[in-house]
């Protein structure tokens, strides 16, 4: 097979795991405390997380965290009511950092998840991370593959995660009473985030399919981590009734 053709298919796998990561330690356990895996497990995350984004757990869940104290009003750090569409759909990254950056956010929304020696050692060393991340891909396919790997990669981790926040507070399904959205399509895409809708009427919620017609692809990984005793979960998925947007 060409290699440009296995880096793409390279790059779209570590996407998803890169994605897969984000929903279930970042999202759903970090920041919300909705399920609580095992040290072991939990450590895995991290390294994973580390050589396929360099993203620093404290500054994503500080971020998260004030996007729902300030939701999609003055204060959001990635609204696209507030800051427009195109400006998140293209820009999450941007608006990410910079408000990643600030000591004063993470000091104040992420005060619960103290570094340690882990931090200290490696997680802390975003470009080291990505460059062992680099490094491994050069050894197992070379350069080349490495590099298309890594665009890819790069282009749709980040065109996704912008979608959740532009798309999944502009466009879809509002069945619950908050600004968000469901989109089929994304949440398919990105084991559940695009249920969006739900998960900001149930942020503490682990499983983010309400319903038969709802499909969270991360939930049966949850499920089965939970069966293996690797897992706990605080709250599968609320009862309530829907409430839709008014």
């Amino acid at each position: 097979m060409h290699t440009a053709i296995v880096g793409v298919i390279a790059g779209l796998a570590i996407a998803q795991v890169a994605i897969l990561i984000t929903t279930i330690y970042l999202h759903r356990s970090l920041s919300h405390k909705a399920v609580t895996f095992d040290r072991r497990i939990a450590l895995f995350f991290r390294f994973l997380l580390w050589i396929t984004t360099g993203i620093r757990p404290r500054q994503w869940v500080a971020v998260h965290r004030k996007h729902h104290a300030f939701t999609d009003i003055p204060g959001d750090p990635h609204s696209p009511v507030v800051l427009g569409f195109y400006k998140v759909q293209f820009g999450n990254v941007y608006y990410y950092r910079k408000e990643a950056l600030r000591s004063e956010t993470v000091a104040k929304y992420a005060k619960d998840l103290q570094p340690d020696r882990w931090d200290e050692i490696l997680f802390d060393h975003s470009l080291v991370g990505l460059a062992i991340g680099i490094s491994i891909l050069i050894l197992v396919g070379g350069w080349r593959l490495a590099l298309v790997a890594s665009i890819v990669h790069i282009v749709a981790y980040l065109g996704l995660s912008g979608a959740i926040n532009a798309v999944g507070h502009s466009f879809g399904k509002r069945p619950y009473d908050n600004l968000a959205t469901n989109n089929t399509w994304l949440a398919l895409m990105t084991f559940g985030e695009g249920l969006h809708n739900n998960h900001h009427a149930a942020p503490t919620a682990a499983k983010l399919s309400f319903d038969s017609k709802e499909i969270d692809l991360a939930w049966p990984i949850i499920s089965l981590l939970v069966r293996l005793h690797l897992a706990t979960v605080r709250l599968s998925a609320p009862k309530f009734k829907r409430q839709p947007a008014r």
